[in-house]
């Protein structure tokens, strides 16, 4: 029953995903996925308790389709997906295998338990290039999944202040798991795999239902260079050491941008001003867009003058702001009557870990570290 439950749940989410109002490709592409799940389960639940014979061997296949359907739900949340035939071509080996498998399963059900029962004789080659083609798949539509999602947390720090409602940790967690299963297809048996698919499937159900916009339509969507980002309750993870290649890329892409040098200069003291005098970056929802539109900038634009003026994207910048905004509130007599969160808050973070975290990027210290050391000021 076990096994089944899992097929009943991953039956009841693809319902959930289908009725859902106005759905973006990438709910459509889990809703396909959870149903293929939930046949794949069933065939693996019909096969363990000896039922409907004629369906040995239909299952063979299905391990080469959830590496694509990982890759492009990843693409489609990331906004990355060019949906087109071309996506089609990742299914190609389920089709191929499911292809040459058809004279098997177009034998007797007699002569297809015969070679269940004797180990897959007479397919013994089959079945060892089959599996070394499922985990060569699975692993690599893990580590392209990955990547893809590494680029997106890159991106978003171009765009936005906050980044705890686009980093998309869920879905990493999402990839985790499916890594972790084709790790027990490498050491382990059917009962310890489809168990833990089963545990996938509550995993999405769990996370999934508690995450914005998945499994019901959320009312306000991020806009990103023109796409469209889902909010995801999230913790920015910055990551040292990238910043480097990153502004190189970046030197590369403005390099037809228009923007002259004089008016990259102009458009740098205008951005300090605007800080200094209306203090924006303590709005914890600020993004790159809405500063673009305060200056009658474009967004690119801005984001050439803070790479190249200020070497550091958007995300940096602005939290360095902040970070200098609470040392000075913080070296305040006054600051004693708030709490660290509220002084944190008010210079525009949105929650005590993102704000520890980038305040020791910064400073060395933690936030109580620099309070017992800052000299206090009238």
């Amino acid at each position: 029953m076990f096994y089944f439950g899992g097929v009943g749940l991953a039956f009841f989410l693809t319902l959930l995903l289908v009725s859902k109002r106005k759905k973006t490709i990438a709910d459509i592409i889990l809703a396909v996925w959870l149903f293929v799940i939930s046949i794949h389960l069933l065939l693996f639940y019909l096969l363990r308790m000896k039922l409907y014979p004629q369906l040995l061997g239909v299952s063979f296949p299905f391990p080469l389709i959830h590496g694509p359907f990982l890759y492009l739900y990843t693409m489609a949340l990331t906004n990355r997906l060019q949906f087109s035939r071309l996506a089609l071509l990742h299914f190609i080996p389920f089709l191929a295998v499911f292809i040459y498998l058809i004279p098997f399963l177009s034998l007797p059900i007699e002569e297809k338990i015969n070679v269940f029962k004797n180990h897959g004789a007479g397919y013994e080659t089959f079945n060892q290039i089959l599996k070394i083609i499922i985990i060569i798949s699975g692993l690599l539509y893990f580590i392209a999944s990955s990547l893809v999602l590494r680029k997106h947390r890159v991106s978003i720090t171009d765009h936005f202040s906050n980044t705890e409602k686009v980093n998309l940790k869920w879905l990493q967690y999402l990839i985790y798991w499916i890594g972790l299963i084709w790790i027990m297809v490498i050491f382990t048996n059917d009962d310890w795999i489809y168990g833990f698919v089963v545990l996938f499937i509550l995993f999405i159900g769990f996370f999934g239902i508690r995450q914005i916009g998945i499994f019901y339509s959320p009312e306000l969507p991020i806009p990103l260079n023109g796409a469209e980002i889902k909010d995801r309750p999230d913790e920015m993870e910055q990551k040292n050491g990238h910043h480097a290649d990153h502004f190189q890329l970046e030197k590369k892409k403005y390099q037809k941008s228009g923007l002259s040098i004089e008016r990259s200069k102009i458009l740098h003291r205008q951005l300090t001003q605007l800080m200094n005098d209306k203090k924006l970056y303590a709005r914890s929802d600020l993004s790159l867009a809405e500063l673009a539109e305060q200056l009658n900038t474009q967004p690119n634009h801005l984001s050439q003058v803070i790479n190249e003026l200020e070497a550091k994207n958007f995300y940096d910048y602005i939290n360095t702001l902040r970070i200098e905004e609470f040392k000075r509130v913080a070296a305040s007599a006054d600051s004693k009557r708030f709490t660290l969160l509220a002084l944190a808050q008010h210079c525009g973070f949105s929650s005590k870990s993102s704000f520890n975290r980038y305040f020791r990027k910064v400073t060395g210290l933690s936030p109580s570290e620099f309070i017992q050391t800052a000299p206090l000021t009238n």
